[in-house]
């Protein structure tokens, strides 16, 4: 079936309307119906070809809410008026120990929700800029927020996995000093998350208007970084530094934050390289650079459920689809706090 969706056709031409084609619920799909789609940074780097393969039409988002509108025949998870999500993922090989362990996001034949090989119609994924996604069970995600919060759950399904995978790797929680390097769509939800976890949080800015937003967020404290007194009071004390920012930064100002066996795990993804730190920053304190990718299914339900009986949700712009253009270029100049969301309804206007 044709339904409505917003794409490029090349990297310099505009998000503009278009059709694409979505496949019959097989016999173990759900059909949705989007009510709600995220805007991710990735999706501007994709669209753009900032990162390399992207594959036309682009149709990006992968911070999908909404309702099943069917069911395949042999479908046992999920039934016709359920509220549902899906992420950044849609597929796997489902073979492999990564599969086998629920962390589809390390499997080699993860299938993201755009802009990824399929055999549907036109060869390649299309994300939830669109009316409607089909996809096997496995990948769908119940939700149980109010449906009053549907828009501001969509940014979980990838700012909040993002932040919440290394949280909980790393063990954050109560006795654990955290920071949270960007206050942005990635870095206000690790804010919450830590703060929702018990760790000490605090938020790192190169702003010192952000610092009432970040203590609102749930920061313990907050610091300026371009204040070298204020970097300097906090050497050596932090258990991880959760770095989300997508730009080309200087680490060594914040790897000699880190205490001993301390991690700065890297969720920021930036268009080119940060320059490379000084060894001896690891080496004199067996510190780690690390990185993580959203996380797999079980986990990904596991954040939903943590943040649904907390009462956790993103902070979001509304957007009509025909804004997306100019979000794009608000988002590049920070201009959001903190994620647009697209109220897909507006595809039908």
């Amino acid at each position: 079936m044709v339904v409505k969706a917003y794409g490029a056709h090349a990297a310099d031409k505009p998000l503009e309307p278009i059709g694409i084609t979505r496949r019959a619920p097989g016999p173990h799909d759900v059909q949705i119906e989007i009510a709600y789609c995220g805007v991710c940074h990735s999706d501007l780097h994709q669209v753009r070809a900032e990162w390399a393969g992207t594959l036309w039409p682009c149709v990006p988002g992968h911070e999908i809410v909404g309702r099943v509108s069917a069911v395949g025949g042999h479908v046992k998870r999920f039934r016709e008026g359920d509220l549902v999500g899906v992420g950044c993922i849609v597929d796997s090989c489902r073979q492999c120990d990564d599969c086998g362990e629920g962390l589809e996001n390390y499997c080699d034949g993860m299938i993201g929700t755009y802009n990824f090989p399929t055999p549907d119609a036109p060869g390649h994924t299309l994300g939830g800029y669109s009316q409607r996604i089909v996809v096997h069970e496995r990948y769908a995600l119940r939700i149980n927020h109010p449906e009053g919060q549907l828009a501001a759950v969509a940014p979980l399904l990838c700012a909040g996995i993002t932040t919440y995978s290394p949280l909980r790797h790393w063990q954050a929680g109560p006795g654990k000093k955290v920071g949270v390097v960007g206050i942005g769509g990635l870095g206000h939800m690790g804010i919450k998350l830590a703060h929702a976890m018990g760790a000490h949080v605090v938020a790192f800015t190169t702003s010192e208007s952000k610092r009432k937003d970040a203590r609102a967020l749930g920061a313990d404290e907050v610091v300026v970084s371009r204040n070298t007194d204020e970097m300097a009071a906090h050497a050596k004390s932090f258990d991880l530094i959760l770095n989300t920012v997508a730009a080309p930064h200087d680490l060594d100002a914040l790897l000699v934050l880190l205490k001993r066996d301390g991690t700065m795990t890297l969720v920021g993804a930036p268009a080119t390289p940060h320059p490379s730190p000084d060894v001896f920053n690891l080496i004199t304190r067996r510190r780690s650079i690390a990185g993580s990718m959203i996380g797999g299914i079980p986990e990904t339900q596991e954040m939903l459920d943590f943040c649904a009986e907390r009462g956790i949700t993103a902070d979001i712009e509304l957007i009509r689809a025909d804004e997306i253009n100019t979000a794009y270029e608000r988002m590049l100049k920070g201009d959001v706090k903190y994620r647009f969301v697209i109220d897909n309804a507006s595809l039908s206007a």
